[in-house]
């Protein structure tokens, strides 16, 4: 996995509550058995209508908006269990996501395969649309080592809350795997004292 410790970027503003996993990659998509190609199918029938053709109004078809950052509004990931999700939406280039809430599921198939959940408060989400919607191009800064997450323009910063053996996997980029491959020479040792 990508190494994640800090990111400063842009973000896409989706103030949706309640966006369940059919909605952010539908199941019709989910035939494929590797991780590449469901970005393009990252909420599809929101994003396309009928004939492929995309629909203006919805945030990801406007050039205005862009960055590894998309910030969803409050229960973001309900419905199945699909680990696609998570998959769809690092595929389509994000990083991050951010909401005031997720579902368990949703936040750690997200933590398994390397996309950050962050979860903030209801007021400082409030605060990322506004700052949004007053300027396109505001820019959030993720600090994974410290926890903040930081609104660049106006300096308000929030704490979020991780696991910190998944912390540790994201800055270090292990998966599970690859976490315990890194304690091999300690495995050893452990196993030679015995």
């Amino acid at each position: 996995m990508k190494k994640f410790t800090k990111l400063t970027s842009a973000v896409v503003p989706l103030n949706i509550e309640n966006i369940d996993t059919d909605q952010i990659i539908p199941a019709r998509f989910l035939k494929a058995t590797t991780r590449e190609g469901f970005g393009e199918n990252l909420f599809r029938d929101w994003r396309y209508n009928g004939d492929n053709t995309p629909k203006p109004e919805f945030v990801m078809n406007n050039p205005t908006y862009s960055g590894r950052v998309l910030v969803a509004g409050k229960n973001f990931g309900c419905g199945s269990s699909r680990e696609h999700a998570a998959w769809a939406i690092q595929d389509a280039g994000f990083d991050a996501v951010i909401s005031s809430f997720f579902a368990d599921i949703f936040k750690g198939n997200a933590l398994n395969n390397g996309l950050l959940p962050i979860q903030v408060s209801d007021d400082f989400l409030a605060q990322i649309f506004k700052s949004v919607d007053a300027n396109a191009q505001s820019a959030l800064e993720v600090d994974l080592e410290n926890q903040t997450v930081t609104i660049v323009e106006t300096g308000a910063k929030e704490s979020f809350e991780i696991n910190p053996y998944k912390k540790s996997c994201l800055i270090n980029g292990y998966d599970d795997i690859d976490f315990i491959l890194a304690q091999k020479q300690l495995i050893e040792s452990f196993e030679q004292a015995r």
